[in-house]
């Protein structure tokens, strides 16, 4: 596992607006805007839905009628279907972080929604909200640790480090699964609105968010 070199870094990368499309061979949806989607999400979470261990309501399948949706990553190959709204926001923010800086990613290596079909046990309950993701399930296998270079977890460090609280890794997990990311916070904690609308605002101010350029880089 080695940090492409023909990749550019984060720092000079040019950002991309998030996206939303449904899955291949579905038509491209219109991406909502932030106060749209967090609204339609909140609607669709109602008491009928079993909520994951994080709170968040669950939804059997994506891309249909509900408030998980697939979209792409930008500046990069995946697609990833995650809850709209503020989960799928800071997560896809992860995602790009983790593309950009610690190894580039390409398409499949990124697992977002799966039904809660019995098979989903604790905070693996969190990939049935969209509330999860699993990058390279297959390169850090649940229970081992020690899957990353030093700098990468250096960099992974301050990937959560800006999240404020807001997204636990696995890594940290009393049986690590260092593969694993997820929204730690319920959704009425004001923490995951106040960080999308950080993230959101990065995109209107140049030098700020995944792949742009730091002063004194």
């Amino acid at each position: 596992m080695t940090i492409s070199s023909s990749h550019p870094p984060r720092r000079c990368v040019l950002r991309t607006g998030l996206g939303l499309t449904a899955t291949a061979g579905l038509a491209t949806l219109a991406v909502p805007s932030p106060a749209s989607a967090s609204t339609r999400a909140a609607a669709v979470g109602s008491s009928t839905h079993p909520t994951s261990a994080n709170g968040w309501p669950m939804e059997p399948q994506a891309d249909a009628s509900g408030a998980i949706w697939t979209r792409p990553v930008p500046g990069s190959s995946v697609s990833v279907a995650l809850r709209i709204g503020e989960a799928a926001t800071v997560l896809v923010h992860v995602i790009r972080r983790y593309h950009y800086e610690i190894d580039t990613l390409g398409k499949g290596e990124v697992i977002g929604f799966r039904p809660a079909d019995g098979s989903l046990k604790g905070y693996a309950t969190n990939h049935a909200s969209g509330t999860a993701v699993a990058i390279r399930p297959t390169w850090y296998p649940a229970g081992a640790k020690g899957g990353l270079f030093p700098h990468q977890l250096a960099t992974l460090r301050d990937i959560l480090k800006e999240c404020q609280g807001v997204v636990a890794w696995g890594g940290d997990f009393r049986r690590p699964n260092e593969s694993h990311f997820q929204i730690d916070v319920p959704p009425s904690d004001a923490r995951v609105k106040r960080l999308a609308a950080r993230i959101r605002s990065w995109e209107d101010i140049p030098g700020q968010g995944a792949g742009t350029l730091a002063l004194g880089a």
